[in-house]
């Protein structure tokens, strides 16, 4: 099971999960040891297949940092959060966090989008 080390430690994801928020972007950090990158890779494939399948989800990808840093993050993007919290606290998923590595540490965070004047839009 991943140890989970909050992005924000004054507002973690168990206390994000409770506001009504629509979509809403999953932003989640792993650092591990280099030993435990197949087995992380195999957790997470798992935990992907299973986020897919869930009502309200839109898509994920997964990033490797570049160079000999064995650190990951992911990005997944849902409907609402109502619709993530259902995902992240359904049984079945909170049992396959078992298979991660015990060196993994995850930081979940989640966000929404910002619209910046003549940049970008929310």
């Amino acid at each position: 099971m991943p140890h989970m080390h909050p992005l924000d430690p004054a507002f973690p994801i168990e206390r994000q999960i409770a506001i009504d928020a629509s979509p809403v972007v999953l932003v989640n950090v792993f650092a591990l040891d280099k030993a435990d990158e197949q087995t992380f890779l195999k957790a997470w494939e798992a935990d992907a297949h299973f986020m897919k399948r869930q009502p309200g989800f839109i898509s994920t990808q997964l990033h490797r940092a570049i160079g000999e840093s064995p650190t990951y993050f992911n990005y997944a993007v849902w409907e609402s959060t109502a619709d993530f919290r259902a995902a992240f606290s359904h049984p079945e998923f909170r049992a396959k966090l078992s298979a991660y590595p015990s060196s993994a540490v995850a930081s979940p965070h989640l966000f929404q989008k910002v619209s910046v004047s003549d940049i970008c839009v929310a």
